[in-house]
C-alpha cells in the first residue's frame, strides 16, 4: 500500500494555523536542520516545543524561548503538531506517544518514511505528512 500526503490545501491549513508543535529530536546545534525548523516555526507563531533527551531542559531556550523535554509525555502543555527529525526507525515509537499525547498532526521530515507507522498514526485519526520539509513546503505554498 502507498502512502499520499494530505492535499497541498491542508497541508497549506497546517502551516498557516500556528499552534503548539513538539520538534522531535530538536538539536542545539545552529548547524543542524531540526534548529533550523524549529526557528522557522516559530518565526512564523508556532510554539515549538524541542524535544531531545539527550539535552539538558534548559539547552534551547535561548534559540527558542522554551524548554527543552526528553519525550513527548514530559510535555506538560498539549501538542498539536509532532514534527519528528528521527531516523525512520524510530518513528513507531515517536507515534505511539504521539497519540497517547493527543497529538493531531505527525510530520515527518525530509527522508523520515515509515509506512506502518503512518498507518497507525492516521488509525488514530492523525493527519501524517510524511517525507516534507515545512521550509520547502511554506516557500511553495505562500
Amino acid at each position: 500500500m502507498q502512502f499520499e500526503n494530505p492535499a497541498d490545501t491542508e497541508i497549506r491549513a497546517i502551516l498557516s494555523r500556528p499552534t503548539t508543535v513538539a520538534v522531535v529530536g530538536c538539536s542545539d546545534n545552529p548547524a543542524r536542520d531540526s534548529l533550523t525548523i524549529a526557528k522557522l516555526l516559530k518565526a512564523h507563531g508556532f510554539r515549538v516545543l524541542p524535544v531531545n533527551p539527550a539535552l539538558k531542559p534548559d539547552a534551547l531556550m535561548n534559540a527558542l524561548g522554551e524548554r527543552c523535554y526528553p519525550d513527548l509525555a514530559s510535555i506538560p502543555d498539549p501538542v498539536e503538531i509532532v514534527d519528528v527529525f528521527r531516523r525512520s526507525e524510530f518513528v513507531p515509537g515517536v507515534v505511539e506517544q504521539a497519540i497517547a499525547k493527543g497529538a493531531k498532526i505527525l510530520w515527518c521530515q525530509l527522508g523520515v518514511i515509515h509506512l506502518d507507522a503512518a498507518r497507525k498514526a492516521q488509525k488514530a485519526g492523525m493527519t501524517v505528512v510524511m517525507d516534507r520539509c515545512p521550509a520547502i513546503e511554506y516557500r511553495r505554498l505562500f
